[in-house]
């Protein structure tokens, strides 16, 4: 019968053990997931922005000595990421490919002209910025027109500064709710041993030394859990690299490896904090009010 009590009481201290690794695995990951897209929120749209295409248009009668100029002083230009010169007739043959006929026997001309399909660095596009450079581009004599598309990159400037707040805003209350969580977990672990700690204190144990193994355990716990969510962040991660590598979040491991320390030392930090104010409550209890 004692082997049965005790195998039982292991079993549930192992279960106790078990929710609360798990419960601190699962917000560090979430905070974590969250610190992975702070970090790579500008990336993000750096890439989405460096999709916008300034299509420079030529007149038939541009010279090929003015398009090579123009060529490199594109590729020599601070705001350039990429400059492709596209001839009229690749122009006319993919537009012939997108509508699945060919438009020139119709026509009997070719009414495209040549251009250049200009892609800036992410830090030059914004609606002034962009206008300043269409607009010179447009001043040369034998650029026929500049065109881009205006309305979306007012929009994407403004919805970053939007999600770069609201980012901002979540990342501190999922902070706010995984210092709760975590907390909550730890209080209802040692609120199963609450008489244990009440019976110590009475034979004259301090608190100091009744606090201790229950920093050690759950300190150890919060490691797991931490480790348990780095591997996680880990695994995500590099799935993401691999189903999107333009992203190029591996790029900085730096930045990777600061966070995953962050994510263990939060664990930590929360776990030593919970512990110690959960165990001080229960010390302060009169022996009555542990029964409520």
């Amino acid at each position: 019968m004692g082997q049965y009590i005790e195998r039982l009481q292991k079993r549930r201290l192992i279960s106790s053990y078990f929710s609360v690794v798990l419960s601190i695995a699962l917000v560090l990951f979430l905070l974590g997931t969250l610190g992975l897209l702070v970090l790579n929120t500008k990336k993000l749209a750096d890439h989405f922005k460096e999709q916008i295409t300034i299509s420079v248009f030529l007149k038939d009668s541009a010279k090929p000595v003015e398009v090579t100029q123009l060529q490199k002083s594109l590729a020599m230009a601070e705001y350039t990421k990429s400059a492709v010169y596209v001839s009229k007739e690749d122009a006319a043959e993919q537009y012939s490919e997108d509508i699945g006929e060919n438009f020139q026997e119709f026509l009997g001309y070719n009414p495209l002209k040549n251009s250049f399909d200009v892609h800036l660095k992410a830090d030059f596009v914004s609606p002034e910025q962009v206008a300043e450079i269409a607009n010179t581009l447009s001043g040369k004599a034998f650029v026929d027109e500049v065109s881009y598309d205006q309305p979306l990159i007012a929009l994407l400037s403004d919805n970053v500064k939007k999600i770069s707040w609201w980012i901002l805003i979540a990342s501190v209350v999922f902070t706010a709710i995984a210092v709760l969580l975590i907390n909550s977990s730890i209080r209802l672990s040692i609120y199963s041993k609450r008489f244990i700690i009440k019976t110590m204190q009475m034979v004259g144990a301090t608190k100091t030394f009744i606090r201790k193994p229950f920093i050690i355990t759950n300190v150890k716990l919060g490691i797991y859990g931490a480790v348990i969510a780095v591997l996680a962040l880990a695994v995500v991660l590099y799935y993401i690299h691999t189903a999107f590598p333009e992203l190029n979040l591996l790029d900085d491991i730096t930045l990777l490896a600061l966070l995953f320390v962050g994510v263990l030392v939060l664990g930590i930090i929360i776990s030593y904090v919970s512990t110690y104010f959960a165990t001080q409550r229960f010390l302060n209890l009169r022996t009555n009010d542990l029964y409520y």
